[in-house]
């Protein structure tokens, strides 16, 4: 059936021969044989690393990271918020008073005043009152009396060196050297460059072309005979080595290979069949002999155990202990409420305190006269409305 079922492909089969229909069985049946244990194994490795991540790292993780927590975070948050602060903030503060503070007032206090009024403005003073009258009147100096001078100096010794050195080299070149180089260059080129290019053109060129023909076809001959040697070389190798391996490689190498890789896959898979079947069994066996009663005897008598105990007396015990805590807060609120009363009592005997205002009758009520912010018993009592002083009008 497993054969029917996991066959190979089409462009495989084409070209099978009766060797690899032979091997495929045999070689399947022996690597289910040899992989079998090795899924089972695998499988109970993977089924057991579930079962401790969920029962025993998970639970661990989190007992690590409430000790981590408890033990290493809170204290040194703790210590950081209560003690670090406070004392980097302290450091902070007096390294300030004793590195930065007295730089600054060495700066601000001395080190400017000094600059601004010992260097800065003399400096000024002297640049306005002595450097630039200096100045304009060097430049006025200089704009009208050695200027012009300096370019009556120029005019002359630029005459004289002209009249002196550069007419007498003018006249040299012009009537000595140059016709000389003239009649220099016409004689290099009729006696020496016009009969070298006639050798060159007449004589070698044509001696060259001979020569390069002549080892051209030396050249020729020699790698006919090399490329006939080669190709002799190329034919021996390809039917005697490569023929042969290509041939074993096509017929039985790559056959065998991917009947073995496929014997592989299939034996994988059916080992995964039977593997899986095996852990069904036995996790209905454990269910069955200690999944079941456990739940029967958690639902029949844990239940109704539980529900009497916290029916009976859990619940009894919580609400005695939360009255005992009712009772307890009043009293402790009862006594802190008396502490402060005997304290703001002993207070003001010892200081004194504001003297509370004398009880009025209900029948005197004090009035205000309008216009007027003072009290008097025996005046009418004002509106609820009345304009203000500065509001009013003026009757005629």
């Amino acid at each position: 059936m497993e054969y029917g079922k996991h066959q190979a492909p089409a462009r495989y089969e084409s070209g099978e021969g009766c060797l690899s229909t032979l091997v495929r069985i045999p070689v399947r049946i022996v690597v289910l044989v040899l992989v079998l244990p090795v899924r089972m194994v695998w499988d109970v490795l993977v089924a057991g690393a579930r079962a401790a991540d969920r029962i025993l790292l998970r639970p661990l993780g989190r007992a690590l990271v409430w000790l981590f927590e408890v033990l290493v975070a809170i204290p040194a948050r703790w210590l950081y918020v209560r003690v670090l602060t406070p004392l980097g903030h302290g450091l902070r503060w007096l390294a300030v008073a004793l590195l930065v503070w007295p730089w600054v007032a060495l700066w601000r206090y001395v080190v400017v005043p000094v600059a601004r009024y010992g260097i800065a403005v003399p400096l000024v003073r002297l640049y306005e009152q002595v450097l630039t009258p200096a100045g304009r009147g060097l430049r006025w100096m200089w704009r009208a009396l050695l200027h012009p001078a300096g370019r009556g100096i120029a005019t002359a010794v630029k005459w004289l060196l002209t009249a002196v050195l550069v007419m007498p080299a003018v006249l040299l070149w012009r009537y000595v050297l140059k016709p000389a180089g003239s009649a220099a260059a016409w004689l290099v080129e009729h006696l020496i460059v016009l009969p070298s290019a006639w050798a060159y053109r007449q004589l070698l060129t044509p001696l060259g072309h001979g020569i390069a023909w002549l080892l051209d076809l030396l050249v020729r001959g020699v790698g006919a005979g090399f490329r006939g040697l080669g190709v002799a070389v190329r034919w021996l190798v390809m039917v005697l080595l490569v023929g042969p391996v290509v041939w074993a490689y096509r017929r039985i190498l790559a056959p065998v290979g991917r009947e073995i890789a496929a014997a592989f896959g299939v034996a994988w898979r059916i080992a995964g069949f039977i593997s899986r079947a095996v852990g069904r069994a036995l996790a209905w066996l454990a269910w069955h002999l200690v999944g079941a009663p456990v739940r029967w005897a958690y639902r029949t008598v844990c239940t109704p155990v539980g529900h009497f105990l916290r029916d009976a007396v859990l619940a009894p015990a919580g609400r005695a202990a939360r009255a005992v805590g009712r009772t307890a807060r009043q009293t402790l609120r009862t006594a802190r409420e008396t502490v402060r009363q005997a304290r703001r009592d002993a207070w003001r005997a010892l200081v004194g305190g504001p003297r509370e205002p004398e009880p009025r009758e209900p029948g005197s009520l004090s009035a205000r006269t309008l216009g007027s912010t003072t009290t008097v018993p025996s005046a009418a009592p004002e509106p609820e409305i009345s304009l203000r002083k500065e509001k009013t009008v003026q009757q005629g």
